[in-house]
């Protein structure tokens, strides 16, 4: 008897189906612990990130293309007057291999010894499963932009470990992770510390990192669609694309990478668009 049989027969005893409403994601889960080799091995957090960041990059990669062809693509970059070249993509590409092989990889197999990979039996309602995602989006969220309003606040770690970032005033998708190590490594750690705070279940905890991914990809698209995710949240409470675009372009604004409470509430939100001012420009160099 396979293990997803099985998991399904100890769940079936206990009623909890019917209790927690887990029916929509019950057999999701069983599936993927069907794969539990794959699941602990120190290799799938890296091979999990970066396929999922290479495949989400692509789409916009594609749009970087056919939007200098194509009048009614182009309309929806954002700063229509800028494109990313063969050389920059082939840069921030290379930097990331780099990265994941001399510094991600090393952290993943030394957060898997500290701490192994548990896949419990039963799957999380789905109403929890979302809850949960918000929570840690939330969370994250706010972690982030204490660490990069500190590192906007003090010339020294802009300057030694932030500015690697800002290279690229016009964002392209592959400038998502085009970044210092010190800011890939606390990136990570802000995306491996709020399930984890949340007590999440593994299936919310990798929900959480594929929609973490596809948002700071989306931010640094360079492009505002119809479907855009700041256009699917009501009230201006996610920022988008738009927002992170304008962030590298003026630097003093927008420090949150998604939502827009926090800049609110520091007074450091912006939505006009315009040139950097001189002071914004040495700020840079």
């Amino acid at each position: 008897m396979n293990s997803s049989v099985q998991n399904r027969e100890l769940l079936s005893c206990d009623g909890l189906e019917d209790r927690e409403g887990m029916l929509t994601l019950q057999p999701v889960w069983d599936f993927i612990i069907t794969q539990e080799a794959l699941l602990k091995s120190p290799f799938f957090p890296v091979l999990f990130n970066f396929t999922l960041y290479t495949a989400f990059c692509l789409p916009f990669i594609a749009l970087d293309f056919f939007s200098t062809r194509v009048p009614a693509l182009r309309k929806y970059k954002i700063q229509p007057q800028s494109s990313p070249t063969l050389s920059m993509m082939a840069l921030c590409m290379t930097q990331n291999v780099y990265h994941h092989l001399v510094c991600i990889f090393p952290v993943t197999v030394a957060h898997w010894y500290w701490r192994p990979v548990s896949l419990p039996v039963k799957a999380p309602a789905l109403p929890r499963l979302l809850l949960d995602i918000t929570l840690c989006l939330l969370l994250f969220d706010f972690l982030y932009f204490l660490w990069h309003l500190l590192h906007h606040r003090v010339p020294w770690l802009y300057k030694s470990f932030h500015k690697v970032h800002h290279k690229h005033i016009s964002t392209f998708a592959l400038t998502t992770q085009y970044a210092s190590m010190w800011e890939l490594l606390w990136l990570g750690f802000f995306a491996g510390i709020s399930p984890m705070l949340l007590k999440c279940h593994p299936l919310t905890e990798m929900t959480f990192f594929i929609a973490n991914i596809w948002f700071a990809v989306e931010d640094h698209s360079g492009y505002d669609l119809p479907w855009s995710t700041h256009r699917l949240v009501p009230f201006g409470l996610y920022g988008g694309a738009p927002h992170h675009d304008l962030h590298h372009l003026k630097f003093k604004f927008n420090y949150a990478p998604y939502f827009t409470h926090w800049d609110r509430l520091f007074g450091t939100l912006s939505h006009a668009v315009g040139e950097n001012d001189m002071s914004e420009k040495l700020a840079r160099s």
